[in-house]
C-alpha cells in the first residue's frame, strides 16, 4: 500500500499543475477570496488525481488552500470525519 505522505507522484498529474499558485490558497473565505475559491474547486472537478490530492491533504493536514476540490472549511470538517474513521478502524484492527 502506497503511502502518499511520501509518494507525491500525482502532483506530475494535476489538473492544476500548470495553474497560478496563488489561485489555490486565497486570502480568506468571504469576498473576492469566495470566487479565487469556487475557480480552484472547478480545476479540481476535472482533475484525474483529485482523490490522492486529497488523501494528501488529509494525511498531512494542509490547512490551508484548496486541496483535492475542498475548501479548508470543508477539508477541516472533512478531516474530522476521516480521523475517526481512522481511530475506529485501528481499535477494531
Amino acid at each position: 500500500m502506497k503511502s502518499t505522505i511520501t509518494i507525491t507522484d500525482w502532483r506530475e498529474s494535476a489538473a492544476c499543475l500548470d495553474s497560478d499558485p496563488s489561485l489555490f490558497f486565497p486570502v480568506g473565505s468571504t469576498g473576492p477570496a469566495v470566487g479565487q475559491i469556487a475557480m480552484a474547486t472547478a480545476i479540481c472537478t476535472d482533475c484525474h488525481v483529485i482523490e490522492d490530492c486529497l488523501q494528501y491533504a488529509l494525511e498531512t493536514n494542509q490547512e490551508s488552500g484548496v486541496w483535492g476540490g475542498y475548501s479548508e472549511e470543508d477539508r477541516r470538517r472533512l478531516r474530522k470525519r476521516w480521523l475517526a474513521k481512522r481511530r475506529r478502524r485501528h481499535l477494531a484492527g
